[in-house]
């Protein structure tokens, strides 16, 4: 006989359709809109939204009033992303590699709006850099985004590269494409050379590398990252940062089932 459906509380259940709906926006939201996009009215909406900003799941902003995540959403997902096992695994890399590259390091996962941090490692001497756990990279100004991109599908990044190249295109910046066939050749380079990567661009006097790595089917599930200041990172592409991170990126997608393209022998 079929098993006998569990009780739940359907309260949970339909307020979590608001939640979903922020996740699956590119923007924070208006109320009548994220109601419509949980199916439910405005003022049902309201009644949940008061709730999820007491626990810290919502927040919203003052001036436009429009929802967003919050903090405490955030927190959960971060907590979810770094039980995935790639992530573990390359967790428990971190403090060889470190040793072998110096620099800061930083593991990078594709989330709801794009390249998105998860696990950041300093040296003891390294320099501040204004980045943060959950900060979404941008696609064009960043090793991360620059890798990701090369990497996953373009219906994935199509939005948010449409956007890039149009603020680009408006304000340059150092040399971050502002066409789309600048951006192609860019992500073929990235492809090419198997790395992210940027000097001088996303953050003033910083340059950086990120590593793509693979699980059984093809997939880019993971980005290893590291950065440093201009001056003290070996910034070329076949250099002591370079190799150190394609080393272990490599033999983490072989780990998770990977199998190298001709030239990726590790080495």
């Amino acid at each position: 006989m079929p098993s006998k459906p569990q009780a739940g509380i359907q309260s949970v259940e339909v307020g979590f359709a608001l939640l979903n709906a922020l996740a699956e926006a590119r923007a924070p939201m208006m109320l009548r809109d994220l109601g419509a996009a949980a199916g439910m009215s405005a003022a049902k909406a309201h009644r949940y939204l008061v709730s999820y900003q007491r626990l810290g799941l919502v927040v919203q902003d003052e001036h436009n009033t429009r929802y967003d995540l919050g903090p405490a959403a955030l927190k959960l997902g971060l907590a979810s992303l770094e039980r995935m096992d790639a992530v573990q695994l390359a967790r428990a890399r971190m403090d060889d590699l470190m040793q072998q590259i110096g620099h800061t390091l930083a593991i990078a996962v594709w989330g709801n709006h794009g390249p998105t941090i998860v696990h950041w490692q300093e040296p003891p001497q390294a320099v501040t850099v204004n980045l943060r756990l959950g900060d979404v990279m941008p696609l064009l100004t960043s090793a991360t985004g620059r890798c990701f991109a090369a990497h996953v599908s373009a219906q994935a990044i199509a939005p948010m590269l449409k956007s890039e190249l149009a603020a680009l295109a408006r304000a340059p910046r150092g040399d971050a494409p502002t066409t789309m066939a600048a951006a192609q050749a860019l992500f073929e380079e990235t492809r090419k050379h198997g790395l992210g990567r940027v000097c001088d661009t996303l953050l003033p006097g910083i340059a950086g590398f990120c590593a793509p790595v693979f699980d059984a089917s093809g997939h880019m599930v993971l980005g290893l990252v590291s950065l440093g200041p201009v001056a003290s990172f070996d910034s070329a592409w076949n250099g002591v940062v370079a190799r150190a991170l394609q080393r272990c990126s490599q033999q983490l997608s072989l780990d998770l089932g990977a199998k190298l393209s001709v030239g990726q022998a590790l080495s």
